[in-house]
């Protein structure tokens, strides 16, 4: 049995046996145990925000998606004034789903059982033999509506939560700073290019969501291929000696929320033999736009941004890292072979489908203000680099089920996972956003901070 004070499972392990913060130290039990998992569905993904998708995805009144909310099936839709909706996909007469189409148009959803019909808000019109009263007499019209979450648009990305207490702002934290450099950034933001891109993982969510806590290092190893390829500057001979990219400031906040910047002018060095040295904002901003920046859009910035935040996207962009406890943020650089470089926004999310399946759900940008032909670009790129089969997630996909194999042995899954290369909080000197800070070569304190964040949501009963 499970005690309801902290956690302890029921053959009396606690949460301080799998997750041990003096060692910075996690069992490979975590990844592979049902009682945990349905702890997970409780304290994590029941309390906190959950991206959805994007506003792009439905914009006209009646438009709707269907999304899961870690296990709880959902409607996404758009009522007649315009407001966004997200309501649990479960008739309240015989728990048959309401919709079962995974995206359209329409005013109402009538649930093929038994007839019963809503509103794109959720609220319930009738049942079929209105004269009959076929939902009975106990409960009124406005008790039976569908349960609905709230709803907060951030950057046009919609997030979703049952929690009823945690506003967004106390969501994102000190995130907030460098997040409103990829999401708030321009006039009329970013749009969706197409529908998500999904498929199914035989893996535990924690596994991927572990990694997108800003875990450079594999990078140098499992993406060899990549800077073999000269993608990320570089060659096969001298990768270890250079480490391209693993070189900047990681930083995390309580809430679980990291992310990477890496300095442009190292960047600049992969495209162009011309320093940056002496250059103002603005002129680096033209030397090299941030991913997704067209230079027409750059005055767009110095408008939506503060002047700090400008100069970090100048100088040291946030790149990739994630948003706990099931996101990651890729908005990378992407050369071309004519030496444009349009860049690659994708986010990812990993939503649990029980202890031993996470379904991979791909979503690509660009900027609505972009031209047609640098949307056609990015969506390629995205597509060979962080896609369902692009040119990473093949190697991570190919990683994540052998580490799940791996926690089913008996004896293996009494190894613990090692988060003990850590360099510790230190500010840079003018660094302006806040969160705790780790320049210099990416190590392991982003991710022991978002299992941190995970183990403080566990142990709150």
């Amino acid at each position: 049995m499970l005690h309801n004070a902290g956690l302890t499972l029921s053959d009396g392990t606690t949460l301080d046996d799998l997750i041990n913060r003096d060692m910075n130290e996690v069992s490979l039990r975590v990844m592979n145990d049902k009682e945990l998992y349905e702890l997970e569905m409780e304290r994590v993904f029941a309390r906190t925000w959950l991206l959805l998708g994007h506003e792009s995805e439905i914009p006209k009144a009646g438009d709707y998606v269907m999304r899961d909310m870690a296990e709880d099936n959902v409607i996404v839709s758009r009522d007649r004034s315009g407001e966004i909706h997200v309501m649990l996909n479960v008739c309240p007469h015989r728990g048959m789903k309401v919709c079962t189409a995974e995206a359209g148009n329409a005013h109402a959803h009538r649930c093929i059982y038994h007839g019963w019909a809503f509103r794109a808000d959720g609220s319930f019109i009738g049942a079929p033999i209105e004269k009959e009263q076929m939902h009975g007499s106990k409960r009124s019209k406005d008790e039976l509506g569908l349960k609905k979450a709230r709803v907060h648009l951030y950057g046009g990305l919609i997030f979703a939560t049952w929690n009823k207490d945690l506003s967004f702002e106390d969501y994102l934290g000190d995130a907030k700073f460098y997040l409103d450099q990829l999401f708030c950034r321009t006039d009329n933001g970013l749009e969706m290019l197409g529908p998500p891109q999904r498929f199914v993982l035989p893996c535990n969510w924690k596994i991927p969501g572990e990694q997108s806590g800003s875990d450079g290092f594999h990078t140098l190893t499992l993406h060899r291929s990549l800077m073999e390829g000269g993608i990320m500057g570089g060659t096969a001979e001298s990768i270890y000696d250079t480490a391209p990219g693993m070189y900047g400031v990681d930083l995390s906040v309580p809430q679980g929320h990291t992310l990477r910047c890496l300095e442009a002018a190292q960047t600049f060095k992969m495209f162009a033999d011309v320093s940056f040295e002496g250059k103002s904002t603005e002129e680096r901003l033209n030397l090299l736009p941030p991913p997704g920046i067209t230079k027409d859009l750059i005055p767009q910035l110095f408008k939506n941004l503060s002047e700090d935040q400008v100069k970090q996207l100048a100088n040291i962009p946030p790149q990739v890292g994630g948003m706990f406890p099931n996101i990651l943020i890729a908005f990378i650089f992407a050369p071309r072979m004519d030496g444009g470089a349009s860049g690659a926004l994708s986010l990812h999310t990993y939503v649990p489908k029980g202890p031993d399946k996470v379904e991979f759900v791909n979503f690509i940008f660009a900027e609505k203000d972009a031209p047609e032909d640098v949307k056609r670009d990015m969506l390629q790129n995205a597509i060979w680099s962080t896609g369902t089969s692009g040119t990473i997630e093949q190697d991570d996909a190919d990683t994540w089920p052998q580490i799940m194999r791996n926690s089913r042995g008996h004896m293996s899954k009494t190894i613990t996972l090692k988060y003990q290369a850590l360099h510790g909080h230190e500010r840079p000197e003018g660094w302006v956003g806040g969160g705790d800070l780790y320049p210099g070569f990416t190590k392991d304190d982003t991710q022991w901070a978002w299992w941190m964040a995970y183990y403080n949501m566990m142990a709150d009963a």
